[in-house]
């Protein structure tokens, strides 16, 4: 699909905006927070919509949490890859 005013949309220019994308790096640390944390402080006698819930609070709070490390991580990843 060619668009006339902008880049064609490419596989590769779809892998490269989301590895340049913070939103990125921010949901992958959201959801690996999630899955390492949450185990931990899961009560025995939790029901599977209460498990669940509270996977997504983990991933929640990961995600909040990560703005800044994301950014330093897509900037570095643009310096890296970027020439200007």
């Amino acid at each position: 699909m060619n668009r006339p005013d902008k880049r064609p949309l490419t596989p590769a220019y779809i892998i490269f905006y989301i590895l340049f994308w913070p939103d990125t790096w921010r949901m992958l640390t959201g959801l690996l927070l999630s899955l390492l944390f949450t185990p931990h402080i899961l009560p025995a006698d939790m029901g599977m919509p209460g498990r669940a819930m509270l996977y997504v609070m983990v991933a929640a709070i990961g995600w909040a949490l990560s703005g800044r490390p994301a950014g330093w991580i897509t900037g570095r990843l643009k310096k890296l890859f970027i020439v200007t």
